[in-house]
């Protein structure tokens, strides 16, 4: 099933999309979709509900973030070859584990806003994984157990700020709007292996970024398996599983996002995300 939040911002309600690609409205059945309530347990009790019963949404409704919050919000850097080869890093011997400030959420839809003083900003569209249940100490074998569902993300990043002002790499992820997640979450019983999926960017029309998941250097069994080794994961975590090559800052001369630039983010069988760039005011 497609889970997602429609309404105004800061307004949204919790839907559902049924058969025909039509929102229905699941306000009766649950309040928000967050936490406990993107777990596995909540998400499969919400299968036994007459989708077909619901009130149907007006189709030109805003779509936002179909999470309200989430408890953590992290990334996997260099996890596809191609892209690790196009920074001239080597390949990282383990999953190289960040985080991006929650306060980076936006609709897949929104406006991409370029913080102010960036020359730098960049996009990198992910395959995102949400956390079902606590997940700690888990074995490669068992991992997909502690998948509710699957989405879209583009990582957005400011690179002067990640990689040339010192620090940590959150401070180059975090700007608002650098997280839009979306336009839904799919249970994990529809996507039958996350290692065979397609993910694409196009800019202006131009297809920059398209590959398959197999090019990861380290699946989604691995990356949850490692990180529960360290931390705690919770329901409702969001795992940006890493982008593949044809970002700006491989690109030679390097290519950078900039006002009035339009990106279409899809990973196959997630949906698609369709935003415009605009400058901070």
């Amino acid at each position: 099933m497609k889970f997602l939040r429609y309404g105004p911002v800061g307004q949204e309600k919790p839907g559902v999309l049924d058969t025909q690609g039509q929102i229905r409205d699941l306000s009766a059945h649950v309040n928000d979709f967050g936490g406990d309530t993107v777990s596995s347990e909540f998400l499969n009790s919400l299968k036994e509900i007459d989708v077909a019963s619901l009130p149907v949404v007006p189709a030109d409704v805003r779509i936002g973030c179909p999470l309200s919050y989430v408890p953590n919000f992290f990334c996997i850097g260099l996890n596809y070859a191609k892209h690790a080869a196009e920074t001239g890093m080597d390949a990282p011997k383990e999953p190289i584990v960040f985080s991006k400030a929650s306060s980076a959420l936006s609709g897949p839809n929104d406006d991409v806003i370029i913080p102010r003083g960036s020359q730098k900003s960049d996009w990198e569209v992910e395959l995102g994984v949400v956390i079902g249940r606590e997940a700690l100490y888990v074995s490669e074998e068992d991992a997909l157990d502690y998948v509710s569902a699957y989405c879209v993300i583009n990582d957005l990043s400011e690179r002067e700020f990640q990689i040339e002002r010192g620090g940590q790499w959150i401070k180059g992820k975090s700007a608002p709007t650098f997280g839009p997640v979306g336009p839904y979450v799919v249970t994990a019983d529809e996507i039958s292996d996350p290692q065979d999926l397609n993910v694409s960017l196009s800019l202006n029309g131009e297809t920059v970024q398209s590959e398959s998941t197999s090019d990861m250097i380290f699946t989604v069994r691995q990356i949850i398996s490692h990180m529960s080794q360290f931390i705690k994961l919770m329901p409702g975590d969001i795992i940006a599983t890493g982008t593949p090559s044809g970002v700006g800052m491989g690109m030679k001369p390097q290519r950078f996002l900039r006002a009035g630039d339009e990106m279409v983010v899809t990973v196959e069988g997630l949906g698609s995300q369709y935003q415009k760039v605009v400058a901070a005011e």
